[in-house]
């Protein structure tokens, strides 16, 4: 299953990121979280030294490119490669345990891998787009076919940043984290409106709750969307402050509240038509607006209709 973690920034998801990665993982299975927020701090919460952290996804997409292109005779060339550009027959499909991957971009941490996008560097300033980077997690995601019992967890850029490319249908549940404020409902409030057209399946987080006025709040304001509420957390303030951490350290409350999302995400339906007919009308979209121009192709033509999503090739491509 693969599970997005948005919400405004300083909403707390990237500690809820952490904390559900690290609850997952002990449950058994792989599990890899990818840090694709533009504040690149997902490694930090967990703990990482930045010298330990793998080599960022958003500083190879070439590469990343050509080694997903395998031999699809549909794409004439990386460089003819955006970030919503489909898998197809002769397509490298990957798995967690690709080596590509897996050796070089995913770091081991707390019982699972890390996964970065990278930060903003000076040469991007000024002439680089961050989801630019996050078209590497976008093409990672298009061309994974994730087995049973797999997860992959993603730390979403803040806010309606999101929104800038259909990563936002990438994903199987998404959790949206919200502060019991005015400020934190009105993202929840843009994601659902923006998804409710694109079968993005949605469910709220509290978080940062004080008081049962804190969770009569929320509930007013989000309604049935709303799954659980995370207290107030002197063991997560101290794990942000970078003192020794575990999850026994959890309030009872908020360890209850990890067994929630992971059976949230269970009882979600995998889906492989939706994905792939979302992968396709949003390829289209990018064709269409700027994708053409900018590549001088029609990139619709790289379109497999005869693509079946999920399934993995019986001989790997390359």
């Amino acid at each position: 299953m693969r599970v997005a973690f948005v919400g405004k920034g300083g909403s707390g998801k990237t500690t809820l990121s952490s904390l559900f990665a690290r609850y997952v993982a002990r449950q058994g299975g792989p599990v890899v979280a990818i840090d694709a927020d533009i504040n690149q701090h997902l490694g930090l919460v967990l703990g990482l030294d930045p010298a330990a952290l793998p080599e960022p996804l958003g500083a190879h997409i070439g590469e990343i490119k050509e080694y997903l292109r395998g031999e699809n005779p549909l794409i004439a060339s990386a460089g003819s490669m955006v970030k919503t550009t489909p898998p197809g027959r002769g397509s490298r499909l990957v798995g967690l345990d690709d080596p590509f991957f897996a050796d070089r971009f995913t770091t081991a941490v707390q019982g699972f891998g890390l996964m970065v996008t990278g930060p903003f560097s000076e040469d991007d300033l000024g002439v680089a787009c961050y989801h630019s980077k996050v078209g590497a997690v976008e093409l990672f995601l298009n061309h994974l076919v994730d087995g049973r019992d797999e997860y992959v967890i993603v730390d979403m850029t803040a806010g309606g940043d999101s929104f800038a490319s259909g990563m936002f249908t990438r994903f199987d549940m998404t959790f949206l984290v919200a502060e019991p404020t005015r400020q934190g409902v009105s993202v929840y409030r843009q994601y659902r409106d923006h998804a409710r057209d694109f079968d993005v399946p949605i469910a709220v987080v509290g978080n940062k709750v004080h008081s049962a006025a804190d969770v009569a709040f929320l509930q007013e304001q989000v309604g049935e969307d709303l799954l659980v509420c995370l207290e107030h957390s002197p063991a997560v303030r101290a794990m942000e402050q970078g003192r020794a951490f575990t999850l026994e350290d959890l309030e009872p409350a908020n360890r209850q509240a990890l067994v929630t999302l992971l059976a949230r995400v269970q009882a979600q339906e995998k889906d492989w038509e939706r994905f792939g007919r979302q992968t396709i009308d949003f390829h289209v979209r990018n064709a269409e607006a700027w994708a053409n121009r900018a590549t001088g192709e029609d990139l619709r033509k790289q379109i497999d209709h005869g693509f079946v999503f999920g399934e993995r090739p019986t001989v790997p491509a390359g």
